[in-house]
């Protein structure tokens, strides 16, 4: 079986493993909150063929929880619970109190920011390291605003380098 068949196996992911995913992921992270004593509503929806899982209510103790490294920790601890339990990687998002908004809110500032530097005669410009999912949401927005963007470095080193196009 060729890679390119794998990976389009992988990707095909029916809306009910998705909402089954939600829900594994929904009971796992309740169990921390419980474990932690902290109080929070959990909503799961389904979007762009991810599940996503969000976490709010609970005042400032899950506010303490919307840092982007912590909501990045939770994300992959959850992933794996629910990979444990269905024997596949489940490409979920975690957010709490509205974190994953308010730093697509930064991304797009960041966007702004290095095109205006390079509109202004900057070569390139290199953004600080990020994860896939944040990766992916600035390809997107340069790639709407006609300019380049490609990734280098390995692992948590790996970065954004925005150019004009060619």
């Amino acid at each position: 079986m060729s890679e390119e068949r794998e990976f389009s196996e992988v990707e095909e992911v029916t809306l009910e493993t998705l909402e089954s995913d939600g829900d594994l992921a929904a009971d796992y992270l309740e169990g921390l909150l419980d474990i932690a004593d902290l109080d929070g509503d959990l909503d799961i929806t389904v979007e762009n063929g991810r599940a996503y899982v969000s976490v709010t209510g609970g005042g400032q103790s899950i506010d303490s929880l919307a840092n982007p490294d912590t909501v990045q920790a939770l994300q992959d601890l959850t992933r794996l619970a629910v990979q444990a339990k269905t024997g596949r990687f489940s490409r979920l998002i975690i957010d709490v109190a509205g974190s994953r908004v308010a730093r697509e809110e930064q991304l797009v500032g960041l966007v702004d920011s290095a095109i205006a530097q390079i509109a202004a005669g900057r070569e390139e410009v290199r953004l600080e390291p990020m994860s896939s999912y944040e990766r992916k949401l600035v390809h997107d927005q340069v790639a709407e605003r006609g300019y380049y963007s490609g990734s280098q470095g390995e692992g948590k080193s790996r970065r954004l380098v925005i150019r004009a196009a060619q």
